[in-house]
């Protein structure tokens, strides 16, 4: 039997007992205990989907102390972060609880009938939206709670009528196996079957794959690297019935900064720019991984004052001992891809220090390395001669989670140029701040095109995330006892 364990972020020493991983027969099991949920839970209403979805987060609530503790050690994040995460994926069940007792997941569109030949007489047609099916949920290294097990995902997809079959991540396995003891706990008290939410668990990608084969599983949701994501989307398009596979891969996140802005408000950005280069260690999906600077004395100020705030930055631990192994390899790829280090200072077994190189625009555009994710607290400048070129350095890039853009408050034609080039390869474009902070809104937009997600058109995060699990029908003709049903599937 294999096993798998949990490892002290800080001090890189196994905690607890090793845990057993599944068996290709458990994960077969909770794929059909979710098909088994699946039959009642798309039926039901908004509001008992509401109730589940509120009960969680008060399960997680009344277990802080213990999960905030364990977490902490699990992945160095910190009390003071890991608390505000927790406050955060109990905002996302009850946001998204709100919407299905107001009948979201349920809207339709009524289009009546039309008498006379076609194309423009018609039969009555009612066009709503109907649950996948079970999802395997993938959770995140970065995000113990927020895109772990009761998650955004996990949320939005309940929210739709979705069971749910998590994949913990060997990151924080302890505190997924606790977590899950709660959702376990509320799905007794509510008479839910055991099956509408469970847990997978296992090291290399075997669990993972497995779980994405089933038959049972409709639907896949992913947070992690762009080689892994693209590894499961192949073996969902692999499938004899392919299914969609809605991954949140890497983004390099480029923040352009004009020179007209540098100039007054170089210093204030820079220390801005520094603490979310190093937030949370630089494992954030939108930490800004890239510069881009337009030749001039102003740019060449920014960036000593964006050395000196970065010298002073103390990152904590890594997530686990291998992100860190990889942050180094990172660093030294994007060096002999040609990367002129800037700020490279020796960091800790566990944390690494801030990391800061420089590039022209000629070399990044040409070097693909130079566009790869560093998962850590580093970032590369991209010297361009002009705002065209700028664009050329954009284009390069391909797609991205974000784009920031700072000075462009004016309409010039330089302006409008340059959110064109932004709107073309980001899901979202920053006027003003950094693009660490996610916020769980309606307008949210955290997916763009690849290689930061596979799916541009929709997002992990933010009320339109539920879009993601819900499918289009047309209904003609129907009785009256289906339309009555006023959209929740029978």
């Amino acid at each position: 039997m294999k096993t798998v364990q949990s490892t002290n972020a800080r001090t890189g020493e196994p905690m607890g007992a090793p845990l057993m991983a599944h068996t290709p027969e458990q994960v077969d099991q909770a794929a059909e205990a979710a098909a088994l949920a699946f039959a009642v839970w798309q039926a039901s209403a908004g509001g008992q989907r509401a109730l589940l979805l509120r009960g969680l987060a008060s399960a997680l609530e009344g277990d802080r102390e213990g999960l905030v503790a364990l977490a902490d050690e699990e992945t160095a994040l910190g009390p003071v972060r890991l608390n505000g995460e927790l406050d955060r994926t109990a905002f996302q069940l009850r946001r998204f609880a709100d919407m299905a007792e107001a009948g979201v997941p349920f809207d339709r569109t009524d289009d009546p009938a039309v008498a006379g030949a076609p194309p423009v007489g018609h039969p009555a047609m009612v066009r709503q939206r109907v649950p996948l099916g079970p999802v395997a949920m993938f959770s995140a290294s970065n995000f113990p709670f927020a895109f772990s097990v009761l998650g955004g995902d996990t949320a939005s997809a309940l929210a739709a009528g979705c069971p749910v079959v998590v994949k913990a991540h060997t990151g924080h396995l302890l505190l997924s196996n606790r977590v899950m003891g709660l959702v376990q706990k509320v799905l007794e008290a509510q008479n839910l079957p055991k099956g509408l939410i469970s847990m997978v668990q296992g090291g290399g990608s075997d669990v993972g794959v497995r779980l994405v084969q089933h038959t049972s599983i409709a639907a896949g949701a992913f947070t992690g690297s762009t080689r892994g994501g693209a590894a499961l989307q192949a073996v969902a398009n692999a499938r004899p019935r392919p299914i969609p596979f809605y991954g949140e891969l890497g983004s390099i996140n480029p923040v352009i900064a004009l020179p007209a802005l540098l100039a007054t408000k170089g210093a204030e950005l820079a220390a801005t720019l520094a603490g979310s280069i190093a937030l949370g260690c630089g494992q954030f999906c939108t930490s800004p991984g890239v510069i881009v600077l337009i030749k001039d004395p102003a740019s060449d100020a920014f960036v000593q004052q964006l050395t000196t705030a970065l010298t002073a930055q103390k990152p904590h631990a890594m997530l686990t001992p291998g992100m860190r192994q990889a942050f180094d390899a990172g660093v030294d790829h994007l060096i002999a891809a040609g990367g002129k280090p800037i700020l490279q200072e020796p960091g800790s077994t566990e944390a690494p220090r801030p990391f800061l190189a420089q590039v022209d625009a000629v070399h990044f555009i040409a070097k693909a390395a130079l566009r790869e994710e560093v998962f850590g607290p580093a970032s590369l400048i991209v010297w361009a001669d002009s705002v065209a070129q700028t664009l050329e350095v954009l284009q390069a890039v391909g797609g991205s989670l974000t784009v920031t853009l700072w000075g462009a408050e004016t309409e010039t034609d330089d302006a409008r140029a340059l959110v064109r080039g932004a709107m073309a390869i980001a899901g979202r474009v920053l006027f003003a701040g950094v693009p660490t902070g996610v916020a769980v809104s309606a307008g949210q937009q955290h997916g763009g095109p690849w290689p930061s997600s596979t799916q541009p058109m929709t997002t992990s995060v933010g009320d339109a995330a539920i879009d993601r699990f819900l499918r289009p029908v047309c209904l003609q003709d129907a009785p009256v006892w289906v339309l009555a049903r006023q959209g929740r599937p029978c």
